[in-house]
């Protein structure tokens, strides 16, 4: 069995001479990073609207809760971004306003892809596919106030 706090051996190309690093921290390294790519995502996903804002700031929050509990402790309590995943991980909530933003914006996004003019087969599968998203989001319970 290894042991996670071991160090690499000798043939890691990451491993300076006096400077080793450790397996645990490599990992960890690369769920910050993670979290980092997914934060900056639903960061962008506040101004551009097909962009998802939601879903994005879930996987920061699961990947700096594996990653790094400062980070992890700085998303959960900002007063922006906290509440949404709070509420996901308490009570498998979404908020009305999040569920009927999302609905509204799947549907302009369906829309937009029928006024471009792409495919019907494209379309179809889109809006299948958003459909089913949408009843995924509208069974989910609302939060408690």
């Amino acid at each position: 069995m290894i042991d996670s706090k071991a160090k690499i051996v000798k043939t890691c190309p990451l491993r300076d001479e006096g400077n080793e690093i450790t397996a645990s921290s490599l990992v960890r390294a690369i769920w910050v990073i993670a979290g980092f790519i997914s934060l900056a995502v639903g960061v962008i996903g506040i101004f551009l609207p097909i962009v998802p804002t939601t879903s994005p700031l879930l996987l920061a929050a699961f990947c700096f809760s594996r990653g790094s509990t400062r980070i992890n402790s700085w998303l959960l309590n900002h007063k922006t971004f906290g509440p949404p995943i709070r509420n996901w991980r308490e009570h498998g909530a979404i908020s009305k306003v999040a569920k009927t933003q999302a609905v509204i914006m799947m549907s302009f996004s369906v829309f937009l892809v029928w006024f471009i003019g792409l495919p019907l087969w494209v379309i179809s599968v889109q809006a299948i596919t958003l459909i089913l998203v949408a009843i995924f989001l509208l069974t989910r319970p609302v939060p408690p106030r």
